[in-house]
């Protein structure tokens, strides 16, 4: 079974604009992402997927400077971004990543892929309900499954969100990845000013590693007022998200 993820990102994020190509401790959110992303043992090709507007002309420079693959689509009909992007590889499986996760956990993404490929399912995700802080989300789902979607999700809110098709028909298998203990109220996602700062503060914090484990976040948080207070009571977006 040979995995693809898809990480989607664009430039021109509403509530933090061009928030991808901000810089922490010297690289890029999105290059440490990526960076986070190549740990994984499961998957086989990683690819950025962002729009063909000029504006993302810079961003797509820019992933292909530092060595991953980029692929260019439709800025509003993410759905068929996804479905073009994924036609480009032989493979099987499909990850779903958005940009805004700059700590994404790999060693979730290696659990959820082995549970993924034994259930039999055609997508499952950690966001059914959420059970992981906001921000370490991931979907899986077959290619077969996703070209169905394709053809037959008509309304412009499941081709701008990609999954939520997945999750409101029944012709699909489905399961969700829960962890043992509910931390959904924590938030690790990058979409306003305060939690760049929290992003700044943390990445200082683990300086130089940037391969920090999730759960060590936890531990801080934790244990530190001050970075707990910084954007812990933004509200989590319980939608598929579309800023990208």
């Amino acid at each position: 079974m040979k995995v693809l993820a898809i990480v989607q990102a664009r430039t021109g994020s509403s509530r933090l604009p061009n928030k991808v190509m901000k810089k922490i401790e010297g690289m890029s959110v999105i290059e440490i992402l990526l960076s986070r992303l190549k740990k994984s043992k499961k998957i086989d090709h990683i690819v950025l997927a962002t729009s063909s507007l000029k504006r993302d002309d810079i961003l797509a420079r820019h992933i292909t400077r530092i060595g991953f693959d980029l692929f260019r689509g439709s800025e509003e009909n993410v759905l068929s971004r996804f479905f073009e992007a994924s036609k480009i590889y032989n493979v099987d499986t499909i990850i779903r990543i958005t940009g805004d996760c700059p700590i994404v956990e790999s060693s979730i993404i290696d659990e959820m892929i082995e549970v993924f490929k034994s259930s039999n399912v055609d997508y499952m995700s950690n966001i059914d309900p959420p059970t992981y802080p906001d921000g370490l989300d991931v979907e899986i789902f077959t290619k077969s499954s996703l070209k169905m979607v394709n053809n037959l999700a008509t309304l412009r809110f499941d081709r701008e969100h990609v999954t939520p098709f997945y999750r409101s028909s029944n012709l699909f298998k489905k399961k969700c990845f829960k962890n043992k203990i509910d931390m959904s109220n924590y938030r690790f996602t990058l979409d306003e000013e305060r939690d760049f700062i929290f992003f700044q503060r943390l990445f200082k914090l683990f300086r130089p590693n940037i391969f920090f484990h999730w759960e060590e976040v936890v531990d801080i948080m934790r244990s530190n007022s001050d970075i707990l207070k910084l954007n812990q009571n933004i509200l989590r977006n319980e939608g598929s998200k579309n800023d990208y």
